[in-house]
């Protein structure tokens, strides 16, 4: 553990924050939705100060709709875009229940996506009921690997996960862009630096391929509904998850009454790291086919921003995932048709986890969507989330 009280006493501080002590409604759902509306309603202000026309932000607007939500092809792409958000948002979540910010996902998921890739095409001869769970696993476990590495350094010499897992995310992007100009992975032919293909073997089905072979929607998105259901039962139905949101809740307490703290610390990076490893095989099996520098596409920091929105609740994660994945594929569709920039949607989603981080103001803003909770109940707030009773509601 470090070694400077002060700084371990802000960080447990930000982390309450970012997770809720229970599943409520209030907390996991109404929250999030008046942030989304209030960012929504800051990012139309931000276009009309900025010179463009009410029609020109109101065409926006039904654009981001319809791209997301207004057709099966919307649908695929957005549920596409969600499920690499959702499996990395996972995995950062655990780490806040569990009292550390894992920085590191977009390294992770990095580093995963490679051993998927270099596992779906050098394995021949496989059929797909075997080689695709092998490439999945690569990438899950190479991602815990790679996270791992974090986890020991904050167990056994106090280094703050912060810096060391960041310092990891500089290394695996300069480690992706040597090995795929190594011979035995670039392809063949190429002077840029690209990955062979994936084999057709160990290729995310595609799920809607009967209505329209161009759209993308795959199989990862059952991966990712597995993952969620996953982390629910592991973080409140096993002993194990008890453990963790001890060590979240008061880690003082935890090594008092016996658990193991440097044992916790290198497990919980190990499962975030995993999951955003299958997140990259995610990518690479199911989307990219290949890997080339920066396949990642920013989503490992992206689900940063969706852990936050999720409130740290597998449930919320699930939701701030189909909702970004949504802000995506509605954010192309935004630029084709209204020739808006797509970084409004990146200004939107800033928005939504400004105002995540202050829940009280949107309480203030919009109080009469909220009960007003009495004593007893603003008692129960205040329980540590290790108690079982209030973990377990919902």
């Amino acid at each position: 553990m470090s070694d400077d009280p002060k700084r371990e006493t802000l960080s447990r501080e930000l982390l309450k924050r970012a997770v809720v002590t229970r599943f409520t409604v209030e907390e996991v759902v109404i929250v999030p939705i008046f942030a989304v509306i209030v960012a929504l309603i800051l990012g139309g202000i931000t276009m009309l100060a900025t010179g463009v026309s009410l029609g020109t932000i109101q065409a926006a607007f039904g654009s981001l709709f319809t791209g997301s939500l207004g057709s099966i092809s919307a649908l695929s792409e957005t549920l596409t875009a969600a499920a690499p958000l959702t499996l990395a948002g996972l995995g950062i979540a655990l780490g806040f229940r569990a009292g550390l910010f894992n920085i590191g996902a977009e390294g992770q998921l990095l580093i995963g996506g490679m051993a998927a890739v270099v596992v779906g095409f050098s394995l021949t001869g496989l059929p797909l009921i075997i080689h695709l769970p092998l490439a999945l696993l690569a990438g899950a476990l190479f991602g815990a690997l790679w996270a791992s590495i974090a986890g020991w350094l904050r167990a056994a010499t106090g280094a703050h996960e912060v810096i060391t897992t960041i310092m990891l995310n500089l290394i695996s992007f300069r480690l992706v862009d040597y090995l795929l100009r190594s011979p035995w992975i670039q392809r063949p032919g190429r002077a840029d630096p690209i990955s062979q293909s994936v084999l057709e073997s160990a290729e995310l089905p595609r799920l809607l391929l009967w209505i329209d072979t161009n759209l993308r929607l795959h199989a990862g998105i059952f991966v990712m509904l597995a993952a969620v259901a996953l982390i629910y039962w592991l973080l409140f139905r096993t002993k194990l998850g008890f453990e963790f949101r001890s060590a979240g809740a008061n880690p003082d307490a935890a090594r008092y009454a016996g658990m193991r703290s440097g044992f916790l610390i290198v497990a919980v990076m190990a499962i975030a790291g995993a999951l955003a490893g299958l997140a990259g095989a995610n990518q690479v099996l199911g989307v990219l086919g290949r890997a080339s520098p920066n396949f990642s596409a920013g989503i490992g920091f992206d689900a940063i921003a969706v852990a936050l929105l999720g409130r740290g609740h597998p449930i919320g994660v699930l939701l701030a995932g189909l909702l970004f994945g949504a802000l995506e594929a509605g954010g192309r569709q935004m630029q084709v048709s209204a020739g808006v920039s797509i970084d409004l949607i990146s200004i939107i989603q800033a928005l939504i986890i400004v105002f995540i981080a202050a829940p009280m103001l949107v309480r203030t803003m919009f109080p009469w969507a909220f009960q007003k909770e009495r004593p007893a109940d603003k008692g129960a707030s205040r329980a540590p989330p290790s108690q079982p009773a209030s973990e377990e509601s919902g």
